[in-house]
This record gives structure tokens, C-alpha cells and sequence, in this order.
């Protein structure tokens, strides 16, 4: 079974169209936790658009199990990072001008900044994750620069309009996932996974743990945020292997 760590930047997303306090992305950090989740994943983005400053310190107070601080490579977040000390800490891509993160970190392009990096994250006592697109090649730079996990890119299957084009993203995933597992990789998958998508991932045993967001919070509009975690979770645990 695989473990669920939930993402809640989107309600966070929803209490800044007003611009007020409420819902609050903390109390829904607690919320999930609640209905059972692995952890909570706050994206701290560079123009603060949905979790801000004031989120990731609370979030990091309240939650139990484990807080995930998604991010770019930047000094600024670095020294976040190492100040309010997550239990893991995802490197992530960022353009201001995108709606959601578009795709993996270029490794082949940026090695060094993020190699720094991770080295500065474990010096902080910060396990570190990098979001990265199914390819083996990028699986192998990972553990080249100690790298405790990495995040495979789900977004082109999970968008895949076609049976052709889910069978060859997903084979893509496959792969990777293999690659980075026998590379002493953690593997976790991310991007788009929402309550039909998750079911295909039985077929990829290395992936231990989902980091989803959106499709939780919209069904949590309908049904609410427990039932909604509920749901997702006992997809989760009935795929994937949760290494111990």
C-alpha cells in the first residue's frame, strides 16, 4: 500500500479570491490529517498567490505527521526551508506566468544549483525530494547528487486524452519508477492524480507515496474535505508498496 500526503494550497487558493482569513489552508492541514493522511504539502510560491508565510510556519506547528514544503531552489526559500524545518522539502520548477507547475526540473540544465541545494537542506536536518519528469537519465542525476526522493511528474498521463497516449506516458512512468527504485531511490508520484488516474498505479509498485491536492479539494466542495480525504486514501493504500 502507498501512503497519501495531501496537498492544500488550493484553499488556500480560495481565501485569497477574497483576499479575507478564510477557509484556512492550516485548519484543512489539520482536517486531513485528521481523515488519516501521511502528511500535509504546502507550495510556498515566490509571489505568495495561495500559501504564504503565516501558512507554512502554522502548518508546520500543527501537523502530526509529516509537513512537506514544496519550492524552488532559491536562497530565499532555502532559508525558509532550513528556519521552520519541514520533515521533507520538494524542489520544485517555478514560473511565475504558469498556473501550476508545468513539468520536472531541467537536471541536465541545472545540476548544480541543485545539488547545492540539496546539500544546504541536508545540512539543515531536511529530507529533500526532486520533481522530475519520467526519464530514466533524470533518475540517475538525482542519485548522483544525494537526492533522499524523488517526485515523478504524473501530468502528461494523468492529461493523456487517449489509450495510446496513457499506455506510452505511463510505460514512461513505469520506467522511471523502476530506475530510481533500484538507484536507492524513494519513489513518490504527483501531478493531475485525481480518483480515476490513482487506479493505473498498481502497476507501478515502486511508487510509495501520492502527493495530491487538487482533485481532494474539489471533491471536498461536494462531499466535504474528511469524506473527500477518506476516499482518495483507501485508493492509495490499495495500490503502490509503502516501504517501512
Amino acid at each position: 500500500m502507498a501512503l497519501l500526503a495531501v496537498n492544500v494550497d488550493h484553499v488556500a487558493t480560495i481565501r485569497q479570491a477574497r483576499g479575507g482569513t478564510s477557509p484556512d489552508p492550516v485548519a484543512a492541514a489539520v482536517l486531513v490529517e485528521l481523515a488519516g493522511a501521511d502528511g500535509v504539502v504546502v507550495h510556498l510560491r515566490e509571489d505568495r498567490r495561495h500559501i504564504c508565510d503565516r501558512d507554512v510556519r502554522l502548518v508546520r506547528q500543527v501537523v502530526k505527521t509529516k509537513m512537506i514544503l514544496e519550492m524552488a531552489a532559491t536562497d530565499e526559500m532555502l532559508s525558509i526551508a532550513a528556519e521552520v524545518g519541514p520533515y521533507q522539502a520538494t524542489l520544485v520548477p517555478e514560473r511565475r506566468q504558469e498556473v501550476t507547475t508545468e513539468g520536472g526540473l531541467a537536471l541536465g540544465k541545472v545540476k548544480d544549483q541543485i545539488a547545492g541545494a540539496v546539500e544546504r537542506l541536508h545540512a539543515a536536518g531536511v529530507k529533500t525530494s526532486l520533481f522530475l519528469d519520467p526519464v530514466v537519465s533524470h533518475m540517475e542525476l538525482a542519485a548522483d547528487i544525494g537526492a533522499d526522493i524523488v517526485e515523478i511528474h504524473t501530468g502528461r498521463f494523468c492529461d493523456a486524452r487517449t489509450r495510446a497516449e496513457k499506455k506510452e506516458t505511463f510505460a514512461q512512468i513505469a520506467a522511471a519508477a523502476e530506475a530510481a527504485d533500484k538507484l536507492g531511490l524513494t519513489v513518490h508520484a504527483g501531478h493531475g492524480i485525481d480518483y480515476h488516474s490513482i487506479r493505473a498505479f498498481s502497476a507501478a509498485p515502486q511508487v510509495s507515496e501520492f502527493s495530491i491536492g487538487h482533485a481532494i479539494v474539489a471533491k471536498a466542495v461536494m462531499v466535504g474535505l474528511d469524506r473527500a480525504v477518506y476516499e482518495m486514501l483507501a485508493l492509495a493504500r490499495s495500490v503502490g508498496r509503502q516501504d517501512l
